[in-house]
């Protein structure tokens, strides 16, 4: 099993490789996305996020998902389109991936052992939780969908200023 998120794997959305690896030594925000969904709105938090800290290295990784109310079902054109026209989103997205059950990417495998949600449920309830990794590649922290982009600003901040 891998140690930490930098030894996942992913492709983009563009079907490019997309080593975890490459973000090593940053802190990130790893979300399941979804394009219809109530809280598609916070794509605009999540990216401003990412235009305020990326310079002091971090970064959102959007994970687009389509297991929650198929509320993502488009392919890869439709959701890089989606996302760059109604939110202006910079930061990386992957394919679309399961982020529960058997077919599970493993990276969410990892995340859901490390922060369990309430009660210590590991399955993911819903589009827009949020994982908040440190420069070392640990999972500090599981946000629910309701958490606001916003409201993390200052959890991020201090990853930031600590050393890894």
């Amino acid at each position: 099993m891998p140690a930490t998120v930098f030894d996942f794997e992913t492709r983009a959305l563009d079907g490019a490789a997309m080593p975890l690896s490459a973000f090593r030594g940053q802190v990130l925000l790893i979300v399941n996305t979804a394009s219809k969904c109530g809280f598609t709105p916070q794509y605009a938090g999540l990216e401003d996020l990412q235009r305020r800290f990326a310079g002091e290295g971090f970064s959102v990784i959007g994970f687009p998902c389509n297991q929650f109310g198929a509320q993502e079902p488009g392919g890869a054109d439709e959701i890089a389109a989606f996302c760059e026209r109604n939110y202006g989103v910079s930061f990386p997205l992957s394919e679309k991936v399961e982020v529960n059950g058997e077919g599970a990417h493993p990276l969410f495998r990892h995340l859901c052992e490390a922060e369990p949600g309430v009660l210590g449920t590991e399955a993911i309830k819903w589009n827009f939780t949020k994982f908040l990794v440190d420069r070392a590649g640990r999972v500090v922290k599981r946000y629910a969908p309701l958490t606001t982009p916003a409201t993390i600003a200052d959890d991020i901040r201090r990853l930031l200023e600590a050393a890894a």
